[in-house]
């Protein structure tokens, strides 16, 4: 087994060095609890706007109070 350090960033892992090997290699990607990002798409108030939400909530074709209900029972 051999380790590597690297960066996780914008959806692609880089390794800060290039292994040499002729064949396909299985590999264990561990993030590091301190280096975990954020989820930046977590709702604030501060970057919340009524007007849009009703604007992307007219497309929504199911019962919007039942889909928040079971998405609150999950989250138990």
């Amino acid at each position: 087994m051999i380790s590597l350090n690297g960066v996780y960033e914008d959806g692609v892992v880089k390794l800060e060095r290039k292994l040499e090997t002729t064949k396909k290699a299985k590999v264990i990607v561990t993030f590091l609890e301190d280096d975990l990002p954020t989820n930046s798409t977590k709702l604030t108030i501060n970057n919340f706007s009524f007007l849009k939400s009703r604007e992307r909530s007219k497309r929504y074709q199911g019962n919007l109070s039942e889909a928040v209900i079971a998405d609150r029972k999950t989250d138990r």
